[in-house]
């Protein structure tokens, strides 16, 4: 996906590319350790990407970019 802003908020970036369904659903999935960024597995939703961030949910994965 690519942001036009310096970073995306994890939450906003998964309701972005359709991976969840509202805010909620992110949070819950983040929450529950179903998230990883560049490797690691994520527990905050407010967590700042960058471009070439790589975020993982299940078998879904995802590259930040900048326009």
């Amino acid at each position: 996906m690519q942001i036009t802003t310096p970073f995306i908020k994890l939450d906003s970036f998964l309701k972005a590319e359709n991976a969840v369904s509202s805010g909620g659903e992110a949070k819950a999935m983040i929450a529950e350790g179903y998230i990883s960024v560049n490797g690691e597995v994520e527990f905050r939703r407010g967590r700042k990407l960058y471009p070439g961030d790589r975020v993982v949910y299940g078998k879904r994965k995802f590259l930040v970019e900048s326009e």
